[in-house]
């Protein structure tokens, strides 16, 4: 029987402090197959190599961010359709990551506006969508890599809006985070659009994966 190659797809999101929405790192490809197709940063798994070592390794090369700004990286679903790769049975590991703020030559596409991608990428940030829309104010890593440490609640709109697809209540939202582990609303309010009222602010405990445990 032939055997699987393994790749590991990268879907990586920027949630920068200018952004109102998150946004997804594609890239022209620079070989075969589908050479100049846009696709989502990969690579073939090393030997030996852990997968987060290479989801670092696929969103550094292909989209051209720094090492340094690279933050929590995760699992998210694997594909395993046959004919996935025209070269032949490829198993593909989905991946987040959450690129920080850099200059660089990627391409960043809203969720809904993603263009035609090579291979089957589209399936897989449809996939990944609804996958880190359930990670959302569950996973601390995957949340505080987005938010910062702290963010304003109209941030927290933005944020939960692209991922779930719609906007949230605002009252539910406010619950949801209150019972955050090692997240707190400040006495701080901050003004972040034009009009309307500044908006409360959260922060995260110095040390949030310690106040989960202690909860």
């Amino acid at each position: 029987m032939e055997q699987s190659m393994v790749s590991v797809d990268v879907v990586t999101l920027r949630f920068w402090a200018s952004d109102s929405a998150v946004t997804v790192g594609i890239a022209p490809r620079e070989h075969e197959p589908f050479t100049g197709a846009l696709a989502l940063p990969g690579v073939l798994l090393g030997r030996g190599e852990r997968l987060a070592v290479a989801a670092r390794r696929a969103v550094h090369t292909k989209l051209g961010v720094p090492e340094s700004a690279i933050g929590a990286v995760g699992q998210l679903v694997t594909f395993d359709e046959p004919n996935r790769d025209p070269r032949g049975p490829t198993l593909s590991i989905a991946m987040w990551a959450v690129a920080g703020e850099h200059e660089g030559p990627a391409r960043w596409a809203p969720f809904d506006e993603v263009p035609p991608l090579a291979f089957d990428h589209n399936s897989i940030i449809t996939a990944a969508r609804a996958h880190l829309a359930r990670l959302l104010w569950k996973d601390l890593s995957f949340t505080r890599a987005l938010t910062g440490s702290e963010f304003p609640a109209t941030r927290a709109v933005d944020l939960a809006t692209t991922l779930v697809g719609a906007r949230p209540d605002p009252a539910n939202l406010n619950r949801t985070l209150a019972a955050i582990p090692g997240l707190t609303r400040t006495t701080e309010r901050r003004r972040t659009k034009p009009t309307g009222r500044p908006a409360a602010v959260w922060a995260f405990d110095p040390d949030p994966v310690s106040a989960a445990a202690r909860t």
